[in-house]
């Protein structure tokens, strides 16, 4: 009997003394001193500006934005705040692939595109303001107007001396794999105006300097062996505006969004008028 007292003894030891072992993890767990996680909220310092306002001064809105619940792109940021907190908000996009051009934007301080631009995971906010040196339309929307008047006065098409020489009728244009390679670096670029708008020289003359995105499409189609009009293309380009107010500063090479080389395109250019003469 007394063995058996023992055993019951120990038995009722075991178990009093476990749900004492669980309160005391549950107390502790209750109780912990551990660090709450912490808040993954990028803060973006938007340019606006409204022209249907009134005596309304361009201003800066700040918004926060969860980098949990976002895409990894500034344009994702931007979708986000115009669709949750400010359906005003206004800028332009399209394709999301770096292949339209439309969301060009300063961003942080560079020329860039949203949709090809990572949102930095630092804790400074994020500063965003249409490209510089231009008209404003509205937020950041710019006025492109004559960005593309001056596209257009390159003529950016193949030229032929006889009209009708190569039609369905007559023939195709053709070209050879190494006169086509030519091309590549400059066939690439969308037109986004970040080079010309992060020049000083297209900042001061935008009325005469073409600009580094147009002078490359200008290069574009006289370096094309399927152009029969490289003379007068060159001839036109010979202006003291036009293009010899570029002076080598290289930002539109550094900001290119694409990897492209505006300056070079340019140099070639005045390497071949200089030829010519």
């Amino acid at each position: 009997s007394t063995q058996n007292f023992v055993l019951f003894s120990q038995k009722m030891i075991r178990s009093t003394t476990k749900p004492f072992r669980i309160a005391k993890a549950s107390v502790a767990s209750r109780f912990s001193t551990a660090p709450a996680p912490k808040s993954n909220t990028k803060y973006f310092k938007i340019y606006r500006w409204d022209p249907e306002q009134q005596g309304q001064k361009p201003y800066i809105s700040t918004y926060p934005v969860n980098l949990d619940e976002c895409g990894p792109m500034v344009l994702d940021a931007l979708l986000k705040i115009k669709s949750e907190q400010d359906p005003s908000l206004t800028f332009r996009r399209s394709c999301r692939e770096g292949i339209c051009g439309s969301c060009a934007m300063n961003i942080n301080g560079t020329n860039t595109l949203a949709c090809l631009c990572f949102i930095d995971k630092n804790d400074e906010p994020a500063k965003i303001n249409p490209l510089p040196h231009m008209y404003v339309v509205k937020d950041l929307v710019t006025d492109l107007s004559n960005f593309y008047d001056q596209y257009k006065s390159i003529k950016p098409w193949l030229q032929t001396r006889t009209e009708g020489s190569h039609d369905l009728e007559h023939g195709e244009f053709l070209q050879t794999k190494e006169d086509r390679k030519k091309l590549d670096g400059m066939y690439e670029c969308i037109l986004c105006a970040c080079c010309s708008t992060s020049c000083p020289s297209y900042w001061w003359n935008a009325d005469k300097y073409l600009g580094p995105a147009v002078l490359m499409q200008a290069y574009r189609w006289i370096e094309d062996s399927r152009d029969e009009m490289t003379k007068e293309r060159l001839e036109e380009l010979d202006d003291s505006f036009k293009l010899y107010r570029c002076h080598t500063i290289m930002n539109c090479t550094n900001t290119c969004p694409k990897g492209l080389n505006p300056g070079k395109a340019i140099a070639q250019i005045k390497k071949k008028i200089a030829a010519a003469h």
